[in-house]
């Protein structure tokens, strides 16, 4: 009887909700909405299933509010935002969906502690997401006949628009078609922002449950699909939170509208000269240039990010571009202790390679021998190979490097797929590696890819998923022409499904194995191209996806034609770099290339956990520390 009474509640549960929301489902059937077409509906589907895989409901509660702009005010028939604010509920109870302001003022007036306020003659779009069990017969037959995607196993979005009469009831009707683009838009821009939210341990009472977010704005571009373009194929994407966020896009040539937080600008040109206690042999100053020892050098005392040889040109500086960028390395700064990786024990900063490397028994060793200057003499990819595996890794221990050995009892419903990771600590524990282990500062590159391929690419992970080939195109390779061994790592992560052909291209791959196809695994072969990428794509098999690791895209002007080729190719193309302030300028040759930045500026999980210092300036840098995409 305690089972049926269990059972029983839990069913009223999903469908009358016990918490934030409206209550259940109104009925109401996009199949009857004036102009859509069935293609249109699959597309809304998709990326609301897109939307919930990401989870936002983790973390997000009703008093989280977004603000959204989709496109310029005049893109809308009512020449203003159709929905600027957005809540997401159901995180602890309640319908699981979000719901779409008309103002922030509203969305407050409707958040109660714990359930929503019906406030009369307030109009909001909702989307829930229902069990396929207590979906009206009409939308079961829409999901039916079209094939429709689901969201996880057995949900569906159901989306309406309410408004709360005088009464207390609520009057429901079909969204427009332009409504359902701009919720279109939101979801598949939320979907790539939200996990970017940082939260601030400082802010909101102790005793609170609910996490407090640091401020936060980002743009993405969102590509309508073909049956919902006007004229244009895509539209800039604004999700701040607090809502009101100020956003404003930056005219140097420095820093366009990449960073995710910003602070204060300072007030007064107030100079408070830092000296460095580095232990870094030279350092360079930021406007001339010139070496420093590094125990005589300056800082920006605002930011403590920049490099002066001298008061002099720290103020010259400030004048001519340093006081408008302050704020950006400010909150760049800020992120060190985040973007540290404390798991492991061995020495995570690199100041000296060739003592660090000394340090741990590997200097001059295996592929190791790449890591310091010492070996640059040597052409990328013709260092002497001698010995074995263990050879290559510097004859670290046996549990200290991995093995050339597959991964077993690795199952997914009776089947073997490739294995999904997430972090560092999950592939070390998969190896049962040691953390005093140096390896991720090689594997960064190997597993980078692999993660690409499996994680973000999500074409690249169904062909896998299928048991395929994905072809992935890997330009400006150079110290991973001598790191080809640990490459064969992703054969094993593949789990005895799919293959991966690896072509790497560059004007670094040496003449003599340009050409040349190495097996290094059974799943994944690797060939190597010498040129430029925009002279050698034609002869080479189409790509599924391209990749370009510590890409460094505002240093080389060959980097043009190969962005003009993946525009026109219309490829998935994702690029790494080593700290921030690199990737806000790689944000401007792509959108000046006319690409557009699809997945946003985020942390690379497989960063090297080394940090290593730039000359002139003191920002996190780790090798493909950060990711951003385009045409993904």
């Amino acid at each position: 009887m305690d089972l049926h009474l269990k059972n029983l509640f839990g069913r009223f549960q999903e469908q009358f909700g016990s918490g934030p929301g409206l209550g259940p489902g109104s009925g109401t059937c996009l199949m009857k909405v004036e102009g859509i077409n069935p293609a249109s509906i699959k597309s809304i589907f998709r990326a609301a299933a897109a939307l919930y895989r990401t989870d936002p409901w983790k973390r997000l509660r009703p008093g989280h509010l977004f603000g959204i702009r989709v496109g310029k005010d005049s893109d809308w028939s009512s020449k203003k935002q159709l929905f600027p604010c957005v809540q997401f509920i159901g995180g602890d109870g309640g319908d699981l969906g979000f719901i779409m302001f008309r103002s922030e003022n509203n969305a407050r007036r409707m958040t109660g502690s714990r359930e929503t306020i019906r406030v009369p003659n307030v109009e909001v779009l909702r989307v829930t997401f229902e069990l396929e069990s207590i979906i009206f017969p009409s939308n079961q037959r829409m999901i039916r006949s079209l094939a429709l995607e689901a969201s996880g196993t057995d949900r569906f979005p159901a989306i309406d628009v309410a408004r709360c009469m005088s009464s207390g009831e609520l009057q429901f009707r079909n969204p427009t078609l332009e409504e359902l683009r701009f919720v279109y838009a939101f979801m598949k821009a939320i979907s790539l922002v939200h996990p970017l939210l940082q939260q601030d341990k400082e802010a909101g009472p102790k005793w609170s449950r609910l996490l407090c977010f640091e401020p936060f704005i980002e743009t993405v571009d969102v590509q309508w699909p073909p049956e919902m373009a006007k004229g244009y194929d895509l539209v800039a994407v604004t999700v701040s939170h607090p809502p009101g966020q100020a956003y404003e896009e930056k005219t140097s040539s420095t820093a366009s509208s990449t960073p995710t937080k910003y602070t204060e600008p300072p007030k007064e040109d107030v100079f408070v000269d830092m000296k460095m206690t580095s232990t870094v042999g030279f350092r360079q100053c930021a406007l001339c240039d010139k070496d420093v020892n590094g125990d005589q050098s300056l800082s920006c005392g605002q930011c403590c990010a920049v490099i002066y040889c001298s008061p002099v040109c720290q103020k010259q500086h400030w004048k001519e571009t340093h006081k408008s960028l302050c704020s950006l390395y400010k909150a760049m700064m800020e992120r060190e202790e985040e973007l540290a990786m404390k798991i492991f024990s061995f020495p995570c900063s690199v100041d000296q390679p060739c003592k660090w490397l000394e340090s741990l028994g590997i200097h001059q060793k295996g592929m190791w021998r790449r890591k310091c200057s010492c070996y640059s003499h040597c052409p990328f990819g013709l260092l002497p190979v001698k010995g074995g595996l263990r050879d290559s890794w510097g004859g670290l221990d046996d549990e200290e490097y991995p093995h050339d050995s597959p991964f077993h009892n690795h199952l997914r419903e009776g089947r073997s797929s490739p294995i999904l990771l997430s972090s560092w600590s999950e592939y070390y524990n998969l190896r049962s590696l040691s953390l005093s282990s140096p390896v991720a500062d090689i594997l960064s590159h190997a597993l980078t890819v692999y993660f690409i391929i499996t994680t973000l690419s999500i074409s690249s992970k169904n062909l896998l998923l299928k048991g395929k080939e994905v072809i992935l195109h890997y330009l400006g390779p150079e110290g991973e022409l001598d790191w080809i061994p640990a490459f064969a790592e992703i054969g094993h992560l593949l789990n005895g499904l799919g293959n991966i052909q690896i072509v790497m291209v560059g004007p670094e791959v040496p003449t003599n194995l340009s050409g040349t196809t190495s097996g290094i695994s059974s799943r994944v072969r690797v060939n190597l191209v010498r040129g430029f990428y925009q002279e050698e794509a034609t002869y080479l098999p189409p790509p599924h996806v391209v990749v370009a690791l510590n890409c460094g895209l505002e240093c080389y002007a060959s980097w043009t034609g190969a962005l003009d080729l993946i525009k026109s190719m219309g490829i998935p193309a994702f690029f790494t770099d080593q700290c921030e302030i690199s990737c806000a300028n790689a944000k401007q040759v792509l959108r000046g290339a006319g690409l557009h930045i699809t997945h946003p500026v985020t942390p690379n999980p497989f960063r090297s956990p080394v940090r290593y210092h730039c000359p002139s300036n003191n920002l996190p840098s780790y090798g493909n520390g950060f990711v951003l995409g385009v045409n993904t």
